[in-house]
């Protein structure tokens, strides 16, 4: 009996060793086909790859190897595809920023990769048309800044998952093959391209298509010549087929909205904004200045407003749900839809969830009022007592919404505007005073008051699986004082949900890219994102949608620990000052850590990690 105990006992170790070797092999023989590998002195024989202190650039769960983050090691030489088939639940490869060059390896043989990085390399020469037509899991694909050549392969169209597709800076030729999926972030500029841009790749901007002199068509301000085929772009009414009296009624924002995917291409062009992670936007999301008259005919909902509430349900029934503003919230004053609808609008851009516009109360009040579409995963019973619920919210960390607007095909979500801006902008956009007045204690005020504002959400929502849903530092905006206000929360349950795994960061996140589920847990890994993006400094590259720049913070984090230079992840505008507070700065790196687990097993809940921010002392 004891020698059975003993097999029952040790049975898992046994699988797991079993599993381990194969993959501890591969990566070993894989390590000898590289030159320069001083980088990666912590792969070593009769070890394990993902028991601590972990093997560089490696990314396990269960003790099985999933990616393989090699960037930025100075590696070069050949890659070993025989070495990765043996891995297979090899899932993501990057060898971003190395020196590898030659023809791009066989990765096509790994069919069942979700992610290819070989950018900022010196990868030469063409690649096969038909090289892709086996990656049928393919997701993002990234070859920019290398030198490949000959035309874009053709079996990229092919890929029925792909979103992410980069090849610019390299010498591509020949025509823009037509893509019909659902790409968000796409560049092939800087390469040698020639003919008429397909219409449907017209929603991209500009830039996108920037730097191939013989490019021609829509979004590029060149047109072709009557010989090659053009490209059209038409924008249709956007009135749900309610007739005209809404665009009448709303013709400070719904008529300037309707160009907003025309305006929004110079505008982002002009101000450099990649996506709803802009560094130089000082709004949580894009914004639009409009100058709104004060108005007398509105009514709150609270405080002996119910006949608003009635007005505006009878207005509902009209026009596909057209009536005033409800108020929620009526601490600010209180104004209604016609306030809006009588300024004149300046198109800033989109956010993730929609568009947003500024508008700024004759009064001295400015508003953030928020365009969401993709709203009706409830009833309207239900979202009018959950808008009823928001603005009941009383927290010194919660935007608390002030007003709301609704109509079956959208829905406008009223805000008060913070002028500081958001964590992202402050952090990462601004190099004036409020960057400058960053230091360790109001980094960790922020960190703390955060770690506040979800007390209270986890409290009010703890029945939901996402209390939060979309925690990034575009969602957190500032005080004057550097309080931090948290937005954006709570919309998990009334979004609908492709688009909610389109749009809300918890779907970018391991929980559900890997194992395709969310829940309380992916909060606690956003909010391991921020703490690592606050203490380093660095703009997290899981915020991008199109790559361009950022740290993959996580990875640098992980190698940095295992190799014990935690000390180097600190901000350096942190370290000169301040360097009684290192030992504090180190154990915040290390909550992050914690924090940012890919096994969400292995992860802290939200309660822990709040409690170990609590406890750190400046």
């Amino acid at each position: 009996m004891a020698a059975v105990r003993f097999l029952l006992l040790i049975f898992p170790l046994l699988i797991s060793h079993s599993f381990s070797v194969p993959e501890t092999e591969a990566l070993l023989k894989l390590k000898k086909s590289f030159t320069n590998t001083q980088s990666l002195s912590s792969w070593q024989p009769n070890t394990n790859p993902c028991s601590p202190p972990r093997w560089t650039g490696v990314i396990c769960f269960n003790n099985v190897v999933e990616s393989l983050h090699l960037v930025g090691l100075g590696l070069s030489g050949t890659i070993d595809i025989d070495s990765l088939l043996k891995i297979s639940s090899l899932r993501t490869i990057s060898f971003v920023n190395n020196s590898f060059s030659g023809p791009i390896p066989e990765f096509n043989k790994l069919g069942a990769l979700k992610a290819i990085y070989l950018s900022e390399n010196q990868f030469s020469g063409p690649i096969p048309p038909q090289f892709f037509s086996q990656l049928g899991s393919l997701k993002k694909a990234w070859l920019n800044n290398n030198k490949f050549s000959g035309n874009i392969p053709e079996s990229l169209t092919a890929l029925r998952f792909l979103g992410e597709l980069h090849l610019e800076n390299n010498e591509f030729s020949g025509p823009v093959p037509e893509f019909k999926q659902e790409i968000k972030s796409f560049d092939v500029s800087n390469n040698k391209l020639n003919g008429a841009i397909p219409a449907s790749m017209s929603r991209f901007e500009a830039k996108a298509f920037a730097g191939n002199v013989e490019l021609c068509g829509k979004p590029l301000d060149k047109e072709c010549d009557s010989s090659l085929p053009s490209s059209t772009y038409s924008i249709s009414p956007d009135d749900g087929g309610q007739g005209s009296g809404w665009a009448v009624k709303v013709i400070g924002i719904l008529i300037v909205a309707t160009v907003v995917a025309v305006l929004f291409t110079l505008v982002k062009s002009k101000r450099n904004i990649d996506d709803d992670f802009s560094v130089v936007s000082r709004e949580n999301n894009d914004v639009v200045q409009v100058h709104v008259p004060s108005s007398n005919h509105s009514r709150s909902e609270g405080g002996g407003g119910s006949s608003s509430k009635k007005e505006s349900r009878r207005g509902s029934s009209k026009s596909g749900g057209m009536g005033d503003l409800i108020m929620v919230n009526d601490e600010k004053g209180v104004f209604g839809l016609p306030d809006l609808m009588k300024a004149a609008a300046e198109v800033l851009g989109n956010g993730g969830l929609g568009s947003a516009y500024k508008a700024a109360m004759t009064n001295g009040l400015s508003v953030v009022v928020k365009r969401m579409r993709e709203m009706n995963k409830v009833s309207r019973d239900i979202f009018d007592a959950e808008m009823r619920r928001f603005g009941r919210l009383r927290n010194r960390n919660i935007l608390t919404p002030l007003a709301y607007h609704y109509r079956r095909e959208e829905k406008l979500f009223v805000t008060e505007y913070m002028p500081k801006g958001s964590l992202l902008y402050v952090l990462h956009g601004d190099r004036g005073t409020s960057h400058a007045e960053l230091n360790w204690p109001t980094r960790l005020k922020v960190v703390k008051g955060i770690a506040r504002g979800l007390t209270f959400l986890y409290t009010e929502f703890a029945s939901d699986d996402l209390p939060h849903g979309n925690l990034k530092s575009s969602n957190i905006l500032l005080t004057d004082n550097y309080e931090p206000l948290l937005s954006d929360f709570a919309f998990h349950p009334l979004i609908n949900t492709n688009y909610a795994t389109q749009t809300m960061f918890a779907y970018k996140t391991p929980d559900y890219t890997v194992y395709q589920k969310v829940s309380q847990k992916t909060d606690v890994y956003c909010l391991g994102i921020i703490i690592l993006e606050i203490i380093t400094g660095k703009f997290p590259s899981q915020y991008h949608s199109n790559g361009k720049g950022g740290t993959d913070v996580v990875q640098w984090v992980f190698t940095a620990i295992s190799e014990r230079r935690e000390a180097e992840l600190i901000d350096p505008e942190l370290t000169g000052n301040n360097t009684d507070s290192t030992n504090q700065m180190l154990q915040l790196i290390q909550i992050g850590a914690a924090c940012t687990e890919s096994n969400p097993e292995q992860r802290l809940n939200m309660k822990e990690a709040i409690r170990r921010i609590e406890e750190l002392q400046i």
